[in-house]
């Protein structure tokens, strides 16, 4: 939650917390840890088309550590992102995480100012509480850096109710 309020205080157009940050801890509940799994980074998103400057990505960074030092914050403009991940441009953050290489991560929360939720999951939110690790449709069209992801990632031991999908 401080996270999510950190964020949230600072009024990024479109913006939401992701990937592991959400996913990790819905695996972790899954699997009955009774503490969470260390957090490698915070993927914080957000679309902006009139900045896509880096600098304002280590603004924003720099903010976040200042509110709260001990959290690893990464910070990206998805109006930008398509270059590096050879898509075509994205038109929001929700369409930029969809082509997030697996469906289990391509999900986001955003804290609203009236403290509800906003869940962004544009493949559903049914992979992550099923535990199967599925390509989007973008991974699938880069399956060998989906392959390559999961292996570095280690989740077979992190996880092992996990069930992966097109793993050769």
């Amino acid at each position: 939650m401080d996270a999510l309020r950190a964020v949230r205080d600072l009024s990024l157009s479109d913006w939401a917390i992701g990937a592991g940050f959400v996913r990790s801890a819905v695996w972790d509940r899954l699997h009955g840890y009774e503490s969470s799994s260390p957090i490698t980074d915070i993927d914080v998103v957000y679309f902006d088309r009139d900045d896509i400057s880096c600098e304002t990505e280590n603004r924003i960074s720099q903010q976040l550590t200042r509110a709260l030092s001990n959290y690893p914050w990464s910070v990206r403009n998805q109006a930008r992102m398509h270059v590096r991940n050879n898509d075509r441009p994205y038109n929001s953050t929700l369409d930029a995480i969809s082509f997030w290489l697996e469906t289990a991560t391509c999900i986001a929360l955003r804290l609203e100012t009236d403290d509800t939720f906003s869940i962004l999951a544009p493949h559903g939110l049914q992979d992550l509480v099923d535990m199967r690790v599925v390509p989007t449709p973008s991974g699938g069209n880069k399956i060998e850096q989906y392959q390559a992801r999961i292996r570095a990632k280690d989740w077979r031991r992190k996880w092992p109710r996990l069930k992966f999908m097109h793993l050769d």
